[in-house]
């Protein structure tokens, strides 16, 4: 009879304990079995002690070869907390080739804009010739109209008489 709530395997079968044979004493778990989880729970707590006070220890047994050599690895760099209090204000951080590059590429621009504003880049002398020639077609434009008008009045008013 299989007891139990997974198929049973080839290994073994599971048994578990009914109410009525726990209450009578007559189960098949071992009776050793609190002693043993007391004893492995003590060892738990004993272990994790040990490790606190090898923590605190500066000296602490290190693993395999790391207490006979002493590797400086870059990639292990550890994290230096500063206060700050210790924070220098005044030091200024150096900056990359990139944060350089694209400073310098900035002040440029705004740089050729000041003088494109101003008029005295090729562009802009050029966009201003460009301006003055659209500014001289459209007043004779104007003016062609004005006098297409006037000619066109002209006319009806004579066609009136």
């Amino acid at each position: 009879m299989v007891r139990g709530k997974f198929k049973g395997k080839p290994t073994g079968q599971r048994h578990f304990s009914t109410p009525e044979q726990m209450l009578a004493g007559t189960s098949t778990r071992p009776r050793t079995f609190k002693r043993e989880e007391a004893e492995y729970e003590e060892e738990k707590r004993e272990e994790e002690s040990e490790e606190e006070s090898e923590e605190d220890d500066p000296d602490q047994k290190r693993k395999g070869t790391q207490g006979i050599i002493e590797i400086e690895n870059p990639n292990l760099v550890k994290a230096k907390n500063l206060k700050a209090r210790d924070v220098d204000t005044g030091k200024t951080t150096e900056l990359s080739r990139r944060e350089r590059e694209e400073l310098e590429k900035q002040r440029a621009h705004e740089r050729y804009m000041r003088l494109q504003e101003q008029g005295k880049t090729e562009q802009a002398r050029k966009d201003l010739e460009r301006l003055s020639l659209i500014r001289q077609q459209r007043e004779e434009a104007a003016k062609k109209r004005e006098e297409e008008k006037a000619a066109k009045e002209q006319k009806k008013a004579e066609s009136r008489k």
